[in-house]
């Protein structure tokens, strides 16, 4: 390895600048792909097949400027966890594989009032209550079990459901990326088997890495963004991560085997049958987009529901409303989404992808930005920040491992040229599962949390905390570096764990 070249199982990469990698364009590739990564992240990264697939990545027609791995990427089905897209929405294409199985998977951050003083002393309370009363594990169980009219409502009205069922108030929506609903939304095009495995899942965490998580404010970095999102040290904050269950991982399956039986030729061009594509204009494009926008509509709701569950669980553990604790939602953030947006897109000599430094034409282009395991990240000034922020940039939410704390970045000014809009969206994964549940035992490491960080854990299976034990993950903080550095998330505060509650 030298300073200007990374070589990994024979893919190099050439440094564009600090931090950014390229793998040069060759073959049928139609652009370059690029990992934005120190060389410590890169190490990492180059473990499992994640160069190879945002290699592949570049092979899907229409696809923009560069294919872009995030700090914190690792292995996915087809597209790199920690993988950015935009392919253009005329002559370009739509890929399921490209937005994940858990569609909208993503977090919502809850400020409070609270202090950490006040919170000791009934941790044990807090997670056991949180525990019994906010659904979590495989299979159903929600909040809310639903019939057909009403899944079908929520699908297509958000969390403008939620609102009117009286599970949130108007500033949950003001607060939440679309203000909760993807208007393109159509309940017709999910299938009834994914009704029937979301109808009874409504309000609940499921299993893998989501969880429910009560944290503090360690540390504020820039006290006029943390001001203007209501975040002060040794405050208790609340971080919530799933996203559409069974009903999203039903809807994606649907699409993928659609998409083998209708556009055969698509596929045969792909290095890898796991980005199966419908192209831009098709009817199947189409359909999953309206599908795809009802299945986020779907987890933005899920996740209102748990947080106005939430709510409830603090009101009778302190014994005072939600209102007076100011439980109040800074942000609700979407990863596996792909969305038509517009961008100003460098066009160079020829057509030709454009590196830095190039002299670039720029014209404005609707692409689907394919973020999977990404966060928006827009930065201030932008139209589709909330009002609430517009002036300092959107909230972006990073969670690390439960041993490790999260951060709330802001949306930086570099990140619409670098990444479309995109930033990381936690630590990423180092093990698999199977490798976690082999090395680690799940009753030794909440014991641990327990003993020598004060962190209270509570799951469904002892499994399951092994899968999810705090060297399993990246160091979050390097991701977080790497992002700020760059300029595409800059960093506002951290939070560490204080109760965590897992499926």
């Amino acid at each position: 390895m030298t300073d200007t070249t990374f070589d990994a199982d024979g893919i190099t990469l050439e440094k564009v600048r600090e931090y950014v990698w390229e793998i040069p364009q060759e073959g049928n590739m139609r652009t370059p792909a690029r990992v934005l990564a120190s060389e410590a992240l890169l190490e990492e990264i180059k473990e499992d097949k994640t160069l190879e697939q945002i290699k592949n990545t570049t092979h899907l027609p229409g696809i923009t400027n560069h294919a872009i791995c995030m700090p914190d990427g690792h292995q996915g089905y087809g597209f790199p966890v920690g993988g950015v897209g935009a392919l253009d929405a005329e002559n370009g294409c739509i890929s399921p594989g490209a937005v994940g199985y858990d569609i909208n998977c993503g977090v919502r951050m809850m400020r409070t009032n609270l202090t950490y003083d006040e919170l000791q002393g009934r941790e044990e309370e807090l997670v056991d209550s949180l525990f019994a009363n906010v659904p979590s594990g495989l299979g159903g169980g929600g909040i809310v079990e639903a019939g057909v009219d009403t899944v079908d409502e929520i699908l297509e009205r958000g969390v403008d459901w939620a609102l009117e069922n009286g599970h949130a108030v108007e500033e949950d929506l003001l607060h939440c990326e679309d203000e909760g609903v993807r208007a393109e939304a159509d309940a017709s095009k999910i299938s009834q088997k994914a009704k029937d495995r979301g109808k009874n899942q409504i309000g609940s965490l499921g299993s893998g890495n989501h969880f429910l998580e009560v944290q503090r404010v360690t540390d504020v970095f820039d006290d006029a963004v943390g001001d203007a999102y209501g975040l002060e040290e040794d405050r208790i904050v609340v971080l919530i991560h799933c996203g559409s269950r069974g009903l999203g991982h039903q809807t994606c399956n649907d699409y993928l085997r659609k998409i083998e039986q209708q556009h055969q030729g698509l596929l045969n061009q792909l290095p890898d049958k796991e980005l199966a594509a419908a192209p831009a204009g098709s009817q199947l494009a189409a359909d999953y987009y309206k599908a795809m926008n009802a299945a986020i509509n779907f987890a933005w709701v899920n996740r209102q529901l748990i947080m106005h569950r939430t709510r409830q669980v603090f009101e009778r553990v302190f014994d005072r409303s939600w209102e007076e604790m100011e439980m109040e939602l800074l942000y609700d953030v979407a990863h596996n989404i792909a969305k038509k947006e517009t961008h100003a897109v460098g066009v160079g000599p020829e057509g030709r992808p454009v590196r830095d430094g190039d002299a670039v034409e720029r014209e404005e282009r609707e692409l689907y930005v394919h973020r999977k395991g990404a966060t928006r990240a827009f930065p201030a000034g932008h139209p589709e920040v909330p009002k609430a922020y517009r002036d300092v940039g959107q909230p972006v939410i990073i969670p690390g491992s439960m041993g490790a704390g999260s951060y709330v970045l802001r949306g930086g000014e570099n990140s619409m040229d670098l990444t479309f809009g995109s930033t990381a969206h936690g630590a990423g994964r180092l093990m698999s599962r199977t490798q976690a549940k082999n090395e680690y035992w799940g009753g030794d490491v909440q014991d641990e949390l327990e003993q020598q960080e004060q962190i209270y854990v509570k799951a469904q299976s002892g499994a399951t905390v092994a899968e999810e034990a705090p060297g399993v993950y990246k160091d979050v903080d390097e991701v977080v570096r790497v992002s700020d550095a760059l300029g595409i998330g800059d960093k506002v505060a951290r939070t560490f764990p204080v109760c965590n509650i897992k499926g």
